[in-house]
């Protein structure tokens, strides 16, 4: 009999005793297997044979329907590999698959590498995997219909023979020119033809078209098709010359040139000051991609994803496919097959786009290489930059990481190699610093002042969101008919709301925060679950009338400065005003065409824009993410001061910073203020060493989440207990177990939560150690737990 195998089974079959017949184990050895998982409730690598009439028909990257369960019920499934059965024996019969649902894979065997690999590194199910690099307009085939079609057989010229004879003569069955006419039309075409499409090509009626399919000499089927649209990323105005590059972009050029001519996989990270022209080192590349009849995708932020710098490719490539989140499912769809057919040169998007399904891909950029955004918070909890280094290296080509401010993980990588060249931070492949540190045409990066916010708070020189100095700066921007941005990182009108008399705060009562008061809807806003009520005008527990309204959001900044500035047009940028379908491209073209003089909003507008007109950039309060409980809030503080300084300064003009803190002395601060990144990273990576944390160690993370306090703390415990125990914990190997602790968000959508750290020298060893205590968790029905991998996200 045959065994049911899994994933966790080892060798499978051929260790066992045979006790079937001779002449069935003969019949056996032809057979072929189909090794399949799932994509939710079933986490195993399951065999099922493939049956007589579906043999040659089954292929890896497929899905397929089979049956599952003592109940048989029939569930669809991914065939990760098909392989010959061999001497199969155990004492329970393997199930057959019951049909396949693509005619063709939608995977090639280098994105099947992929999905082991992301599995295996992020601890997720493969099935997980497969439904993450799978768009769900493909899974779901929107945009497409069924469409009957016509087409001419192999054998069309042995029937054509069989009707030339007399007797089919005497019946009157003669093919008149224009039945060949027809017939030599459908024959050259490159794909089935409906009977419509048919008429048009051949110019006839549908007469001659009915005559051929009643001789059996045209055929019908039924096929799947996509619906005809208009093509979305029309090219327009193509530029045929490249731009003349400086000695700086010439070099970094050159270097990455080789690579690509050479067929070579090498990671590059190019470290170019803010308006370097590092896009045209990609734009370049590419270039030299697509002249070879190879394709290149480019990842940005989503927040990136603008107009301007996705126009930037359109004008110079033909065929460029833009893939963000705003894309509709047929229209998803519709992209990833033109992708998939090699009809497209170029994919510029965002995190998810690393999966585009290139017949021959020949280069990998992702551009602001830093941005947070490239981690996924839903499982597979991949990141795009270590999946994209990843696939660079199972297709043997490079990989470009552009950033004004590289990860920090991404400077350890260049800077610790070993003797051999090897990085020992993250991958086998060492990483190569490209440095850009001027910007084009030799432009100064602009002046950059630090503005005190705790002296004038004790001065009481201004009352507001904008201190005396940047007032100044303003008005003399708007005076010389430049352009302004303003950044702060917070939403809503006030952040706080307070009772005086008995000090009661507002919060959610599903999450561990304090509501916001959005104004003009007149609400507190929970920005986390969304929860809300209408603002209160008295304490809702002792009804006190003077509650107080503290903090500044973006609301509250747009009211002060049309207050100060009447005579200034003025845009909010965040996510309550950008909700519409183009509004963001909408509120960029405004403020490029000269129709707005203030931008402000969130870290919306601190990336991907260049506006040359942009003389001062304000960044209004910069100790937002400085003090979260996150070892990684200074690098956030300076990434983003650092990047939305760089929106100045591009034009002939020159520009402006004015950063308003309260903690002026801050290191972080102060690098960012010279523009000094290899200061910043000499004064935080010794504090990274000191603590233990990434990336001198590698670090797992794990979420324990209940609606019951208590027992959500019990397991969390366990949990814990668990792994200090266990086997593998014993090794002689250098770890560290934090936790369980209250997460920085204890509660959080009506959970509690409970979060434990994990470090360890040797990430391999910590993934083994994490994979063989959670599979071994017997976890109540009321509570959940994740595990993220390289965690970004500490709150």
């Amino acid at each position: 009999m045959l065994h049911q195998n899994t994933f966790f089974d080892g060798e499978p079959f051929l260790q066992q005793k045979s006790t079937l017949p001779p002449w069935e184990l003969d019949d056996l050895k032809n057979r072929f297997l189909a090794k399949v998982v799932f994509p939710t409730g079933y986490n195993a690598v399951l065999d099922y044979l493939v049956p007589d009439e579906l043999a040659g028909k089954i292929e890896p990257g497929m899905r397929v329907m089979v049956p599952l369960g003592k109940g048989n019920r029939s569930v669809l499934g991914y065939c990760l590999e098909v392989q010959r059965f061999g001497l199969a024996v155990t004492n329970v019969p393997l199930k057959s698959i019951q049909s396949r649902i693509d005619e063709h894979r939608l995977l090639n065997d280098t994105m099947l590498k992929l999905i082991r690999w992301i599995s295996q590194h992020y601890l997720c199910p493969i099935g997980q995997v497969f439904e993450a690099m799978l768009p769900a307009g493909v899974r779901s085939n929107a945009g497409t219909r069924l469409t009957t079609v016509l087409y001419v057989t192999e054998d069309v010229d042995k029937r054509l023979s069989v009707l030339q004879k007399s007797d089919a003569k005497e019946k009157g069955i003669v093919l008149t020119s224009k039945q060949l006419h027809v017939l030599e039309t459908l024959r050259q075409s490159t794909e089935p033809l409906t009977i419509l499409e048919l008429q048009h090509a051949a110019k006839c009626s549908a007469v001659p078209i009915n005559t051929l399919k009643r001789l059996g000499i045209f055929r019908v089927k039924t096929i799947r098709r996509q619906k005809t649209e208009t093509d979305i990323w029309e090219p327009k105005n193509l530029e045929i010359n490249p731009y003349q590059l400086n000695s700086d972009q010439q070099r970094a050029l050159t270097m990455i040139l080789e690579a690509v001519r050479n067929n070579r996989h090498e990671t590059f990270l190019l470290h170019g000051v803010t308006g370097s022209g590092k896009t045209e080192i990609y734009i370049q590349a590419i270039h030299e991609v697509v002249r070879r009849k190879h394709q290149a995708i480019v990842l940005v932020p989503e927040i990136s994803l603008t107009p301007q710098t996705v126009g930037r490719f359109k004008s110079r490539f033909p065929d460029v496919a833009v893939l963000h989140s705003h894309l509709t499912d047929a229209e998803r769809h519709r992209q990833w097959t033109s992708i998939a057919e090699g009809n497209v040169q170029v994919v510029v998007g965002a995190r998810s786009a690393v999966f585009a399904p290139f017949p021959k891909l020949g280069l990998i950029v992702i551009d602001e290489e830093h941005e947070n955004s490239f981690k996924q918070d839903s499982a597979p909890r991949y990141h795009a930059r270590d999946v994209a280094r990843k696939r660079a290296e199972f297709e043997n080509i490079p990989l470009i990481l552009g950033s004004a401010t590289p990860s920090l993980e991404s400077w350890y990588d260049v800077e610790h190699q070993d003797v051999h060249g090897d990085s020992v931070a993250n991958f086998d492949s060492c990483t190569k610093l490209i440095s850009m540190p001027n910007r084009v045409k030799n432009l100064r990066l602009p002046l950059v002042e630090i503005v005190d916010l705790r002296e004038e708070i004790r001065n009481r020189s201004t009352r507001g969101a904008i201190h005396r100095q940047l007032h100044v700066a303003i008005r003399s921007a708007l005076d010389e008919k430049g352009q302004i941005i303003l950044l702060l990182n917070r939403r809503g009108f006030s952040t706080h709301i307070q009772c005086p008399a008995c000090g009661e705060a507002l919060r959610c009562p599903n999450c561990d925060v304090s509501l916001t008061h959005h104004k003009i809807e007149e609400i507190a806003l929970c920005h986390y679950c969304d929860y809300q009520i209408p603002a209160p005008s008295r304490c809702p527990k002792c009804r006190f009338s003077g509650i107080w309204y503290g903090g500044f959001g973006t609301q509250k900044l747009e009211t002060e400065i049309k207050s100060r500035f009447p005579d200034a047009l003025v845009l909010r940028m965040d996510t309550d005003t950008m909700q519409g379908y183009g509004a963001h491209e909408r509120a960029l073209t405004q403020f490029r065409e000269g129709k707005v003089q203030i931008l402000l909003g969130t870290q919306m507008i601190a990336k991907g824009l260049d506006f040359p007109n942009v003389t001062l950039v304000g960044v209004i309060n910069a100790d937002t993410a400085l003090h979260l409980p996150d070892f990684r809030a200074s690098e956030r503080t300076f990434h983003l001061i650092t990047q939305v300084a760089g929106r100045t300064g591009r034009g002939e003009r020159g520009g402006r910073v004015i950063i308003q803190t309260f903690s002026p002395d801050h290191p972080a601060i102060l690098a960012a203020a010279r523009h000094d990144y290899r200061t910043f990273v000499t004064q935080e990576l010794p504090m990274r060493k000191l603590l233990g944390y990434p990336p001198y160690t590698k670090m797992i993370r794990i979420v324990v989440r209940g609606e019951n306090e208590t027992k959500t703390h019990e397991f969390a415990i366990e949990f814990a207990e668990r792994l200090k125990n266990s086997s593998s914990a014993k090794v002689s190997v250098t770890f560290r177990i934090l936790g369980p602790a209250p997460a920085p968000f204890a509660k959080l959508r009506g959970f509690y939560r409970f979060h434990i750290h994990l470090h360890a020298a040797d990430g391999g060893y910590l993934r083994d150690w994490v994979r063989s205590v959670s599979a071994a968790m017997k976890t109540p029905n009321d509570i959940q737990w994740i595990i993220d991998v390289d965690p970004i996200d500490m709150l």
